[in-house]
């Protein structure tokens, strides 16, 4: 029996992003199987209009559940994917011998600290505050960086024009770059409750 940590969140109607988190109990010896079945849902998926991303986490330990990973840019993208005919021919292809044991759905930026092993282990991201340390140590070098190095050679540009130059490469190296290695450093501290 699936358990739900919060009530469909994506039916709240907000516009943030949404990641869904979902444990998956594989009987044993069907794990090849599984693989191969989750690797193509989240195919599917990704290829899904409005989807920012996938992740499949192997069991920590023999009797551990595997746990897939989805992002969406909002909660409609998330409804669209959950009523597709991509995601219910999956399903219709599934063998029966694996099972959700847990279902998280997660809104903005919580669904950037789902996905490490340490909140794969606990089933939940770390806490709001935590998270909201964590990301201000990751993004304030960059802002600083930016400001220092950037925005003098964007002076000919109009006051509203300049953000929209340094937000994508910020955006990016706050995603790719500082966050991962600030959440790395800061996991034995982030997932402590």
């Amino acid at each position: 029996m699936a358990t739900t940590t919060r009530d469909t969140v994506a039916d709240s109607g907000q516009d943030e992003e949404v990641t869904l988190f979902v444990a998956r109990r594989v009987e044993p010896g069907y794990e090849d199987a599984f693989e191969v079945w989750a690797k193509d849902i989240l195919a599917a998926a990704a290829a899904h209009e409005g989807n920012l991303g996938t992740g499949l986490l192997r069991p920590a330990g023999p009797d551990d559940p595997w746990h897939l990973l989805l992002h969406f840019r909002d909660g409609e993208a998330f409804r669209s994917w959950q009523a597709s005919p991509a995601r219910a021919a999956c399903f219709a292809v599934a063998d029966g011998h694996h099972h959700e044991v847990h279902r998280h759905e997660i809104l903005g930026m919580e669904g950037w600290f789902a996905t490490t092993k340490a909140a794969a282990s606990k089933g939940r991201p770390p806490v709001r505050w935590k998270m909201t340390v964590a990301s201000t140590l990751a993004i304030a070098p960059i802002v600083v960086t930016s400001t220092l190095l950037i925005a003098p050679h964007l002076s000919g540009l109009p006051t509203a024009v300049r953000p929209l130059v340094t937000a994508p490469l910020i955006s990016a190296l706050m995603t790719y770059a500082a966050l991962p290695v600030v959440t790395r450093l800061l996991r034995p501290w982030l997932f402590r409750r």
